[in-house]
């Protein structure tokens, strides 16, 4: 009797820690991913992270994943693959040069700064403009304030900037993270195409690689026209 009765207070506490842990595993499970991998600091320096796009035009719609580091003032770099995770295409930008690289084909095109932001989003952005509109302050730094001053913005009651608009592109806010100004989703429309921007994780101000790195592959790289990077693309 004593024994039957020692099974049964067994059974019932690993029943109880088995339960526990199925909790455990399901509140984990349920809880919303964290964005923000750091706190946002009153002056970014440098802006990293992982998002998606999805970009519509007439030729129809594509989707994209990316991952990004934004230096300030002038260095940044953007590596795209499509959902199954196989890279498409790099950008890199470095000062006044840019560059549309091609990693499996060891090919890069050369270009000016919008003119190859361009390429990725449809629509011509400077790379101050690209750490404002995903960090959501507007100028990132003092000393890019004159870069951005031919944009609209409005803000909402807490002074965050839910609306931009330059000539005829545009964006709106649809989520911010948390209580931050910065957007978990937003959208944009241009007369050539519109799309939406979701921000995966983020990062602020973290230690990495000399700038010089970004460009060291050019030495290993051939040059191309745009031309000849399009057809690759085919």
């Amino acid at each position: 009797m004593a024994l039957t009765l020692e099974r049964e207070v067994k059974k019932i506490t690993i029943n109880k820690a088995a339960g526990i842990c199925l909790i455990i595993l399901a509140a984990a499970a349920c809880s919303p991913p964290r964005i923000l991998l750091s706190p946002v600091p009153g002056q970014i320096e440098k802006i990293e992270g992982y998002a998606r796009l999805k970009i519509t035009d007439e030729q129809g719609s594509q989707n994209l994943k990316f991952s990004f580091l934004l230096i300030l003032p002038s260095v940044g770099r953007i590596d795209a693959s499509d959902f199954m995770g196989r890279s498409l295409y790099q950008i890199i930008i470095s000062g006044e040069n840019a560059y549309l690289t091609i990693p499996a084909k060891k090919v890069f095109w050369q270009g000016k700064e919008e003119e190859v932001i361009n390429k990725f989003l449809g629509f011509n952005l400077n790379l101050s403009e690209l750490v404002s509109l995903f960090s959501g302050h507007w100028p990132a730094s003092p000393a890019e304030k004159n870069k951005i001053s031919s944009w609209e913005l409005k803000k909402d009651e807490s002074g965050r900037i839910i609306f931009g608009q330059r000539g005829d592109l545009l964006f709106e806010v649809e989520k911010f993270i948390e209580n931050t100004r910065i957007a978990r989703s937003l959208i944009f429309k241009h007369p050539l195409n519109q799309g939406r921007l979701k921000f995966l994780k983020m990062d602020f101000n973290q230690p990495g690689p000399d700038p010089s790195f970004f460009t060291a592959f050019l030495n290993h790289y051939e040059k191309k026209t745009w031309e000849e990077i399009q057809v690759l693309f085919k």
